[in-house]
């Protein structure tokens, strides 16, 4: 499940990025930017992928927490609450952060 308004809310942001695909993913609906993950919504927090030493700050803040998958934290990848993208400027912030790393990190290879 997700908050569809959330979802609307990067959608209206992600409009002038090139190849933007919605995917299902991570119990949410996740943002692929020239074919990676960047961002992601899951009930009413923001999925960030963000560079992990930013990564590695942002965790210090109440309204962060890592990603959990198979038992093991993701590196890179964190969960902001609505307490921290609830005001217009934070919300952005987060969202510049998700796609400067997209810019430099490299495609999954597909198995």
């Amino acid at each position: 499940m997700y908050n569809e308004t959330l979802v609307n809310r990067i959608r209206e942001t992600l409009i002038g990025e090139k190849n933007v695909v919605e995917k299902k993913m991570f119990q949410g609906l996740s943002f692929m930017v020239d074919d990676k993950l960047c961002i992601g919504v899951r009930d009413n927090e923001i999925l960030c992928r963000i560079d992990p030493e930013k990564a590695e700050l942002e965790l210090e803040k109440n309204y962060c927490r890592p990603m959990m998958h198979g038992g093991k934290m993701m590196k890179g990848y964190i969960f902001i609450s609505e307490e921290g993208y609830r005001h217009n400027s934070d919300f952005h912030y987060y969202v510049n952060l998700c796609l400067e790393y997209n810019k430099v990190v490299q495609k999954t290879k597909k198995k």
